[in-house]
């Protein structure tokens, strides 16, 4: 059995492919993952139903296979999203960019993008970009 609290097969076997540098994208409900993600990106379905799964209950399980360098948000033309600040707090010391959502969408789509993960998350701008980081020696 797996030491890591992640244990879907697919996000295993994309995670194992990528190295530093590569991306994983959890996107929310509303992100157009058919079309806004690179060719050569795998792509996970996780979600169930409105609501289910967030970026957040993916990110936790996730956090426990992959060092995280750096993360990037989506934000609107005016105002804060909510869902940034739990993001933040599940990553200290994990510096953030934020890009617009046309400069996201071009960013998602990136030959770096290894993974794309759809939830169930309905807030809107709630889309997390993870750059993966050099895992410590043991």
């Amino acid at each position: 059995m797996l030491k890591t609290e992640l244990i879907h097969p697919p996000i295993l076997a994309a995670l194992a492919a990528a190295g530093h540098g590569s991306q994983v994208l959890i996107a929310d409900g509303n992100y157009p993952a058919a079309t806004a993600k690179h060719p050569n990106a795998a792509l996970v379905h996780l979600n169930l139903r409105p609501g289910q799964l967030t970026v957040d209950e993916i990110l936790e399980p996730l956090l426990t296979a992959v060092v995280v360098e750096s993360a990037t948000v989506m934000v609107p033309p005016e105002g804060t999203v909510s869902a940034h600040a739990g993001y933040r707090a599940a990553m200290p010391g994990v510096p953030f960019a934020e890009l617009g959502r046309h400069e996201f969408y071009a960013a998602s789509r990136g030959a770096d993008v290894a993974l794309v993960i759809v939830s169930g998350d309905r807030r809107a701008y709630g889309n997390l970009l993870l750059t993966i980081g050099v895992t410590p020696q043991l």
